[in-house]
């Protein structure tokens, strides 16, 4: 999330949207990324055991990880109407966990939110916190369509780096020292 490690806990969450996925968007998508005849072919998709045309799951992925940045422009948009200061979110070290539950069909519109399921400090980033996260997908009939668990980095607010982390990173930046650390 958009906002100082601090200032997140375990249980928040952030409604990021829905999308309607329509036909020509799953085929077209699919025709680029995942050329499957249950994703492009109507007529074969009849005779497949979904019975016809479904997203690819990672259709249904891509979308949320569009949602999710999204949430967090607006969420950082939002502090700062509110005269805050947005924390910084940092990248992710990686996804734990994703599994697609129902198929996402034309027509379906499917609703995205994130929730923080846990956080730590980082032990190899000073300065920086880890968060877990789960994002869930659920179409207009409440069914979990998809559902992936990752980690993203959050800055620390109120961190001030020790003298001898200080020195390490000006060390770093210094390329004699860097050759000099090297040996």
């Amino acid at each position: 999330m958009t906002r100082w490690y601090e200032d997140i806990n375990p249980g928040d969450n952030l409604p990021l949207g829905s999308h309607t996925f329509e036909l020509d968007e799953i085929i077209a998508f699919n025709l680029e990324y995942d050329n499957q005849y249950f994703h492009t072919d109507p007529e074969l998709a009849k005779h497949s055991h979904f019975g016809g045309i479904i997203a690819s799951g990672w259709h249904t992925a891509c979308v949320g990880q569009r949602k999710l940045v999204d949430g967090l422009f607006a969420e950082e948009e939002r502090l700062r109407a509110q005269g805050l200061e947005p924390g910084l979110s940092g990248p992710s070290p990686g996804i734990n966990k994703m599994v697609f539950k129902t198929p996402v069909r034309p027509g379906d519109t499917i609703s995205y939110e994130l929730f923080v399921t846990g956080k730590r400090a980082s032990n190899s980033l000073p300065g920086w916190g880890l968060l877990f996260n789960r994002l869930d997908a659920t179409n207009q009939r409440g069914e979990l369509v998809f559902s992936t668990e990752f980690v993203g980095f959050s800055k620390l607010r109120d961190f001030k780096p020790s003298l001898k982390q200080r020195l390490m990173e000006w060390a770093a930046k210094n390329p004699v020292l860097r050759k000099l650390l090297r040996r």
